[in-house]
């Protein structure tokens, strides 16, 4: 699905990623909240407060994840098989959540990359997190 430059792209801008992986997480978190505030109905058990712990933890593991699928670009279904059992089967998250997520993910890689986040580099973004997004989805199926 993601030819090699793409692939390249989204290495390159990944490696700019690194090292702000908890704060780019709960910034995606807050403003999947605040944009579509059906999701918090996932978190009862969380202080949903600005700079929570909670969230601050959890967008971590999200953008972590991410790293990890970044890393297996050519083999997302093993990559995220774990994390997509476990949405599906135990969490039981509407996947379109996921779309959610990914595109507030957009907005903050948008917002702190700058120049750096060209449309070439968004398509990339666009093209991996729908990628993404679908294999999360594939469970439930």
């Amino acid at each position: 699905m993601l030819t090699s430059d793409e692939k390249k792209l989204i290495q390159q801008v990944w490696e700019k990623v690194l090292g702000h992986q908890e704060d780019f997480g709960a910034e995606a978190l807050e403003r999947m909240f605040i944009t579509y505030p059906q999701t918090k109905t996932y978190f009862p058990h969380f202080d949903l407060q600005h700079g929570s712990d909670q969230i601050r933890s959890h967008g971590k593991k999200v953008v972590g994840a991410l790293g990890n699928a970044v890393k297996s670009l050519d083999n997302l279904s093993q990559a995220l098989s774990e994390l997509s059992n476990l949405h599906a089967y135990n969490l039981r998250v509407d996947p379109v959540n996921f779309k959610l997520l990914s595109q507030c993910f957009q907005v903050v890689l948008g917002v702190h990359l700058g120049k750096d986040y060209t449309p070439e580099v968004h398509a990339a973004f666009d093209k991996f997190l729908s990628a993404v997004a679908a294999v999360l989805s594939e469970k439930y199926r």
